[in-house]
């Protein structure tokens, strides 16, 4: 009776467990795995990786809190890179192989974001880097998009403001010394030299370098009338700094580096007047835009920036993929590739070139009272198109 029992106990017991399993795996195959990586442990990039690691768990958020896609909820797989390319190539090859999602978003720096694209590309899996300048992320193969411009475009743009709209003669350059640094400023002299202004002086300093007093006195004793800052947050709060305590009156125009809450934090009142080329356009009233600052600010209490706004509309992107073509990586990334005038939070994605890189306007933000505003764009579709800069 005993052993009947025991047998009876021990089958309905087996049964149970089957089907706990079976609700795990249909649980499982509900769930929309998607991949991220960011700098969030960088001590150079905390601000940066925050910012991306927040608005990659708010579009999530946002969109679970809203059903999902298909009943399907969305989970993000993430990992921090810590500014490190070896860190990077771990998690790439983490993503590709054990962690079983349907595609990537890069919330990183060009040098871990390129280092990852090719692994991905090999892998098949689809990555939509947010905001790395570099055009080998895109060049890594067709499973690789940006989502915003190369550096190639933000530096002639810039070079088209500094010279049309500043009326820059003699232009002083200071940039890190890394892609993002090298890249844009490689283009922005091609560019102002047309224009037949002079560059008096090049400085390219390392990420971890925020003293800018001697930098800055040399810049001063050459008479430079713009100073062209391609720098991260940090070091252009230095710039800011350093220029109005030198008593040097000439114009900064920095980059979508310096589109940080962190600048605004550290250079106070030095920040003001400050230029940047970025993609993000504060002042915009699409509802796209003025939505995801509310929600942010709801969420995080405090300011958004590019580099979260950038991430944001990435998994936009992947959304509207996976609703109208599935989770199939071919399918996603021929939609996206035929995505055109698509209303994002960093303005209108016009379209994407064949390489991947997103087109749409370059906006040249100021900071007036302690905050970023609108102050122009250049909309030139021979400077924004990437495509021009192409061999």
């Amino acid at each position: 009776m005993k052993r009947k029992l025991f047998s009876v106990l021990l089958a309905a017991s087996m049964v149970c467990s089957m089907a706990a399993s079976a609700v795990t795996v249909h649980a499982e195959a509900e769930t929309i795995r998607i991949g991220f990586f960011a700098p969030v442990s960088a001590a150079s990039a905390a601000a940066d990786g925050q910012s991306a690691q927040q608005s990659a768990e708010l579009a999530v958020k946002l969109l679970n809190d809203a059903g999902g896609i298909d009943g399907k909820l969305v989970e993000l797989v993430d990992y921090d890179d810590g500014l490190d390319t070896t860190e990077a190539a771990n998690i790439a090859e983490k993503l590709s192989t054990v962690d079983d999602v349907v595609a990537i978003v890069s919330g990183s720096y060009s040098g871990p974001t390129k280092v990852a694209a090719p692994i991905l590309q090999d892998a098949g899996k689809l990555l939509v880097s947010a905001y790395a300048v570099h055009p080998d992320v895109v060049n890594a193969g067709d499973m690789v998009f940006s989502q915003s411009f190369p550096g190639a475009v933000q530096g002639t743009a810039a070079a088209i403001f500094a010279c049309e709209e500043l009326k820059a003669e003699k232009i002083a350059i200071v940039a890190v010394d890394l892609d993002f640094g090298t890249e844009q400023a490689t283009y922005f002299k091609a560019k102002a030299a047309e224009y037949g202004a002079e560059i008096v002086s090049e400085d390219y300093i390392a990420i971890s370098d925020n003293d800018m007093t001697s930098v800055i006195s040399k810049i001063k004793e050459e008479g430079a009338d713009l100073i062209y800052s391609v720098n991260y947050y940090e070091q252009a709060s230095e710039v800011c700094r350093q220029v109005a305590m030198q008593g040097l009156e000439c114009p900064i125009l920095g980059t979508e580096g310096a589109d940080s809450w962190q600048l605004l934090e550290t250079a106070g009142e030095y920040a003001n007047g400050l230029y940047i080329t970025t993609n993000m356009n504060r002042d915009d009233e699409n509802e796209a835009t003025q939505s995801y600052i509310e929600n942010y600010r709801a969420e995080y209490d405090m300011e958004p920036d590019m580099v979260g706004a950038s991430v944001y509309d990435s998994f936009q992107i992947l959304f509207e993929a996976i609703k109208n073509a599935g989770t199939d990586t071919v399918a996603m990334r021929d939609y996206i590739a035929g995505m055109k005038d698509f209303d994002t939070v960093t303005g209108t994605l016009l379209y994407y070139t064949e390489a991947g890189s997103a087109v749409k306007p370059v906006q040249i933000q100021q900071v007036q009272e302690g905050a970023f505003h609108h102050f122009s764009e250049v909309s030139d579709s021979a400077v924004i198109d990437p495509v021009t800069y192409e061999g």
